[in-house]
């Protein structure tokens, strides 16, 4: 008892209530307790921006960093739960930080673990009944990020103790496809809101990009003292991910996501065959970067183009971020003939390195400023278009008054805070192009590498033309004419498109994801010894 009670203090201490953590900027965003449950994309209760020494940490859905923080706890208040009898009795396990979920697993003698929904009754069946009923009642009382998914599955690496989580969501359309994260989180109800919340949404954006995959999501919790930074642990933890994934027998084909890169999926790729994202010469499908930045501009021109502003020539953007996409979109841009772009970014590196690319040629064009991580000011730079392409929950109810563009359109996951300010958008005429859609070619980068790949190859470049039905372009002004007519929010429109769309049954694998969850269950998954 002691010892949990210890190390549950000297983890939130560390995380919550250092030094300079008290001396943090926290920002809540408006409308903190609203509980918005749009069907096919839901926002938390709680969404903030915490603002720590040089990174910017997040919640919600998608984001690409994110640090979701539980919907039922008072940041920096909650006290922490005295144990009385053994270690674990008296703990909620949503409340364990990940590495003490860790010990409760190893004490009950737990190595793997499942919550699957059962359509038919309308309930979570748990593979331990006992030991992890508060996990499934959970899910079946939550009503922000749980969507009826079809399958939980987690478990203890065989060389590492790393947890390991896998969660599916809708697979009507074919395999849950999505990136792995590594991230450190709070507790376990962290853990879980994050998968689940990252699963339906790579479901949506998969759905309207027109691929045959549903919804998926990896989750790793960080290992303890930063092991994972060790290269011969690091290797042995996703040589574990690999083994975890082919024991689930191809319900969840895994990518690339935040805490990865292409090395570490090719050590996964050594154990399974579920997997893309790794490297061209092991016949991946490469950086995906470049085929990001393409579509975010192919958005911008479908919005143009509904709202009869012309093409980009001669157009002024506002770029918020200057990493990789950004950089890709600024290139594409200066190729449309726009006339001036303005970019921010709080990291001096990538402001020196977008100079460095750009500079002298296109100086007169390209303005590149270093600027404070909490510096929002770009969003209300004169242009046509803004274009967040940083970390998300920059569209709240400080920044969209500053707004000076009648389109946003970028490439960060969660640019909104909350629903209020989707509609605040609405109110002031700014067209707001979906980030599912705008930033949706990394998944379909690496979607359909198992089919092969060609040189400016059709499977992608489609997406960027304005011939096929469901190219980015297309999309966009189909979405907003929805909008327009219905008198709803661009999200609200693309969702009822989106949600449509994920009920498609695959022409050829219909329901495969399902069957083999279903096996998965009746044959004991979580009793198998890991070999």
């Amino acid at each position: 008892m002691m010892a949990l009670s210890l190390n549950n203090f000297r983890y939130y201490a560390k995380r919550y209530i250092s030094p300079t953590l008290l001396n943090l900027n926290v920002r809540n965003i408006a409308c903190n307790s609203f509980n918005y449950n749009h069907e096919g994309h839901r926002f938390n209760k709680r969404q903030s921006v915490f603002l720590h020494k040089n990174r910017q940490y997040e919640t919600g859905r998608g984001s690409a960093a994110a640090w979701p923080l539980s919907s039922h706890r008072t940041f920096l208040t909650t006290p922490l739960v005295a144990n009385t009898g053994s270690a674990f009795s008296k703990t909620s396990l949503l409340k364990l930080s990940p590495q003490n979920f860790i010990d409760y697993l190893k004490a009950e003698n737990i190595r793997r673990l499942y919550l699957v929904f059962d359509p038919e009754e309308k309930a979570v069946k748990v593979s331990h009944p006992g030991l992890l009923e508060e996990l499934k009642l959970f899910l079946l009382k939550d009503k922000v990020d749980f969507d009826e998914h079809e399958g939980i599955f987690m478990q203890l690496g065989k060389r590492t103790n790393c947890l390991l989580g896998a969660f599916i969501w809708r697979t009507n359309r074919g395999q849950a496809c999505g990136g792995i994260r590594l991230w450190d989180y709070a507790d376990m109800e962290a853990y879980l809101r994050d998968g689940l919340r990252l699963g339906q949404g790579m479901g949506v954006k998969s759905a309207l990009a027109g691929l045959w995959a549903g919804g998926g999501k990896g989750v790793i919790q960080e290992p303890p003292s930063d092991n994972h930074k060790d290269p011969e642990f690091r290797t042995s933890l996703f040589y574990d991910y690999g083994e975890f994934l082919s024991s689930l027998n191809g319900c969840y084909v895994a990518a690339e996501d935040v805490g990865l890169n292409v090395s570490d999926l090719d050590n996964v790729h050594m154990f399974t065959r579920y997997t893309t994202c790794i490297s061209e010469v092991k016949g991946g499908s490469g950086n995906p970067s470049i085929a990001t930045g393409k579509g975010v501009v192919c958005a911008m021109e479908g919005a143009l183009d509904y709202l009869n502003m012309g093409t980009l020539v001669g157009k002024r953007i506002a770029i918020q971020g200057a990493g990789n996409v950004a950089t890709v979109i600024v290139e594409e841009l200066l190729q449309k003939g726009v006339s001036h772009i303005y970019v921010t970014d709080c990291h001096q590196i990538r402001v020196t390195d977008m100079r460095n690319r750009f500079y002298p040629k296109y100086k007169d064009i390209l303005q590149v400023e270093k600027v404070e991580i909490d510096d929002n000011s770009v969003a209300g730079y004169p242009c046509d278009i803004f274009s967040p392409c940083a970390l998300g929950n920059v569209l709240n109810a400080d920044t969209i008054p500053m707004i000076n563009a009648k389109i946003v359109c970028g490439a960060a996951n969660n640019q909104l805070g909350c629903p209020a300010d989707n509609e605040l958008l609405k109110e002031r005429g700014i067209s707001y192009i979906v980030d599912f859609l705008a930033n949706r070619m990394g998944i379909v980068n690496c979607a359909n590498e198992v089919y092969g790949r060609l040189p400016d190859d059709p499977a992608i470049t489609r997406h960027f033309n304005k011939e096929w039905e469901n190219s980015i372009f297309n999309i966009t002004n189909k979405i907003l004419k929805k909008a327009e007519d219905d008198n709803i929010t661009p999200v609200e429109a693309a969702n009822e498109i989106a949600d449509k769309l994920s009920r498609e049954l695959h022409p050829i694998w219909p329901n495969r994801s399902k069957q083999i969850i279903k096996s998965l269950v009746d044959n004991e998954w979580h009793l198998k010894a890991l070999i």
